[in-house]
């Protein structure tokens, strides 16, 4: 009886060894900014919005991992800056070890996982969706639905490459999934200009994604 107890104690000792185990094994990978940077869509540039997730990532403990704005950019006669080469590989998981996508596939092609449930900012809270007051579920993406930068056109999808307050519009996703049809996360709409009074009107705050890139 007594090498059953022991061994009884035993295994749950193992068993609640492992937790800390695996949750040393799913850091946190993604959030979405708790705070905009205060200038509408002038993020500074990807250097700048880049600064941004890193700082948010270091207050809430993960700044020893390389952070990344999920942000495409244009450039003259050709495309500008892929936001799905700028995040890593994966996997990506949520400040509540959830995971967020597998690989950049499952990210970009398979992904259901982004929702207004599990896109968190870095401290674990759920941002204001679509029937929230005030809405705020437009994130600043400037991409199109499969991560990559828009083909050169007329239109202006990333406020000047995140450096305009004033002139300009940017593509933005919907991470609650919802919104009159635009259901993507990555690509969802334009939004009516670049100050921080424009983002609002489609529903907007400033936000963006920050995915570690190692």
């Amino acid at each position: 009886m007594q090498r059953k107890t022991i061994a009884l104690l035993l295994g749950i000792g193992a068993l609640c060894g492992s937790f800390p185990l695996a949750a040393e094994q799913r850091p946190m990978g993604f959030f979405v900014t708790s705070v905009g940077m205060g200038d509408g869509a002038n993020l500074g540039g990807l250097a700048g919005a880049d600064a941004h997730c890193q700082k948010l990532a270091s207050a809430a403990g993960a700044g020893e991992r390389e952070w990344r704005a999920y942000l495409s950019t244009e450039e003259k006669d050709k495309r500008g800056i892929f936001a799905r080469e700028r995040i890593g590989n994966g996997p990506w998981y949520n400040a509540r070890g959830m995971l967020i996508g597998a690989n950049l596939t499952d990210l970009h092609l398979y992904n259901n996982k982004i929702t207004l449930e599990t896109a968190l900012d870095e401290n674990g809270n759920r941002i204001k969706g679509r029937y929230d007051k005030p809405n705020e579920h437009d994130i600043l993406t400037g991409t199109q639905d499969d991560g990559t930068a828009y083909f050169p056109d007329e239109a202006d999808h990333t406020c000047n490459n995140w450096t305009s307050n004033s002139e300009g519009s940017a593509q933005v996703g919907h991470h609650d999934r919802h919104g009159g049809g635009n259901t993507s996360w990555s690509s969802a709409h334009p939004t009516r200009g670049c100050g921080k009074d424009d983002l609002p009107k489609t529903g907007g705050n400033g936000y963006f994604y920050c995915f570690a890139a190692d």
